[in-house]
Protein backbone atom coordinates (compact mmCIF):
# COMPACT_ATOMS: atom_id res chain seq x y z
CA UNK A 1 0.00 0.00 0.00
CA UNK A 2 1.08 3.73 -0.60
CA UNK A 3 3.18 5.16 2.38
CA UNK A 4 1.15 7.77 2.62
CA UNK A 5 -1.97 5.08 3.65
CA UNK A 6 0.25 3.23 5.88
CA UNK A 7 1.24 6.19 8.14
CA UNK A 8 -2.20 7.80 8.16
CA UNK A 9 -5.13 5.77 8.01
CA UNK A 10 -6.41 2.95 9.46
CA UNK A 11 -7.84 -0.44 8.45
CA UNK A 12 -11.05 -0.56 9.63
CA UNK A 13 -12.58 -3.79 7.37
CA UNK A 14 -12.06 -5.45 4.64
CA UNK A 15 -14.17 -7.92 1.98
CA UNK A 16 -13.00 -10.25 -0.77
CA UNK A 17 -15.73 -10.63 -3.54
CA UNK A 18 -17.18 -13.88 -3.27
CA UNK A 19 -15.14 -14.72 -6.91
CA UNK A 20 -11.92 -14.07 -5.30
CA UNK A 21 -11.22 -12.06 -8.17
CA UNK A 22 -11.14 -8.38 -6.24
CA UNK A 23 -10.26 -7.40 -2.55
CA UNK A 24 -11.66 -4.38 -0.84
CA UNK A 25 -10.11 -2.49 1.35
CA UNK A 26 -11.76 0.40 4.11
CA UNK A 27 -9.20 2.96 5.19
CA UNK A 28 -10.18 5.84 7.76
CA UNK A 29 -8.11 8.71 8.36
CA UNK A 30 -5.98 8.49 12.00
CA UNK A 31 -7.20 11.53 14.65
CA UNK A 32 -4.23 13.32 14.19
CA UNK A 33 -4.35 17.35 13.74
CA UNK A 34 -2.27 18.50 10.55
CA UNK A 35 0.63 19.98 10.85
CA UNK A 36 0.40 23.04 9.03
CA UNK A 37 -2.89 23.57 11.75
CA UNK A 38 -1.27 23.44 14.67
CA UNK A 39 -0.89 26.55 15.85
CA UNK A 40 -4.74 27.37 15.70
CA UNK A 41 -8.02 25.79 17.21
CA UNK A 42 -8.88 22.55 15.47
CA UNK A 43 -11.59 20.34 15.92
CA UNK A 44 -12.77 17.31 14.21
CA UNK A 45 -15.95 17.70 11.84
CA UNK A 46 -16.78 14.34 11.01
CA UNK A 47 -15.75 12.63 7.63
CA UNK A 48 -15.67 13.83 4.15
CA UNK A 49 -17.67 10.85 1.66
CA UNK A 50 -15.84 8.09 0.80
CA UNK A 51 -13.63 7.27 -2.14
CA UNK A 52 -12.71 4.65 -4.21
CA UNK A 53 -9.63 4.32 -5.96
CA UNK A 54 -7.90 1.12 -7.82
CA UNK A 55 -4.53 0.39 -6.40
CA UNK A 56 -1.74 -2.44 -7.43
CA UNK A 57 -2.97 -6.00 -7.74
CA UNK A 58 -2.43 -8.42 -4.83
CA UNK A 59 -1.49 -11.89 -5.62
CA UNK A 60 -3.64 -12.11 -8.76
CA UNK A 61 -6.38 -10.07 -7.03
CA UNK A 62 -8.02 -6.47 -8.21
CA UNK A 63 -7.60 -4.11 -4.88
CA UNK A 64 -9.82 -1.24 -4.37
CA UNK A 65 -9.25 1.41 -1.52
CA UNK A 66 -12.30 2.79 -0.04
CA UNK A 67 -10.85 5.92 1.73
CA UNK A 68 -12.38 8.06 4.16
CA UNK A 69 -10.76 11.19 4.67
CA UNK A 70 -11.11 13.50 8.09
CA UNK A 71 -12.32 17.03 8.19
CA UNK A 72 -11.82 19.78 10.60
CA UNK A 73 -12.59 23.02 11.87
CA UNK A 74 -10.50 25.99 12.58
CA UNK A 75 -12.69 27.67 15.39
CA UNK A 76 -10.35 30.97 14.67
CA UNK A 77 -11.34 31.13 11.08
CA UNK A 78 -14.47 28.80 11.12
CA UNK A 79 -13.86 27.34 8.00
CA UNK A 80 -13.37 23.98 7.70
CA UNK A 81 -9.84 22.60 6.58
CA UNK A 82 -8.07 19.37 5.50
CA UNK A 83 -4.79 17.83 4.65
CA UNK A 84 -3.85 18.15 1.22
CA UNK A 85 -3.87 13.77 0.12
CA UNK A 86 -2.52 13.20 -3.30
CA UNK A 87 -4.14 10.00 -3.29
CA UNK A 88 -5.68 9.94 -6.73
CA UNK A 89 -3.50 10.74 -10.03
CA UNK A 90 -5.74 13.76 -11.85
CA UNK A 91 -7.91 12.43 -14.51
CA UNK A 92 -7.95 8.92 -13.03
CA UNK A 93 -9.00 6.65 -9.86
CA UNK A 94 -6.24 4.89 -9.61
CA UNK A 95 -3.42 5.97 -7.05
CA UNK A 96 -0.60 8.44 -7.93
CA UNK A 97 2.08 5.85 -7.42
CA UNK A 98 0.22 3.30 -9.50
CA UNK A 99 -0.40 5.22 -12.33
CA UNK A 100 3.56 6.03 -11.84
CA UNK A 101 3.91 2.49 -11.94
CA UNK A 102 1.90 1.70 -15.35
CA UNK A 103 3.60 4.64 -17.04
CA UNK A 104 6.68 3.54 -16.38
CA UNK A 105 5.88 -0.04 -17.79
CA UNK A 106 3.75 1.72 -20.89
CA UNK A 107 0.74 0.50 -20.26
CA UNK A 108 -0.91 4.08 -19.12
Amino acid sequence: MPEILVNNFELTSFKKEEKGEILYLFLKEIYSIPEEFRSSKISSKGFFPEITVQDFPIRGHRVYLHITRRRWLNEDTGKVVYRDWKLVKDGTRITDEFASFLKEIGRF
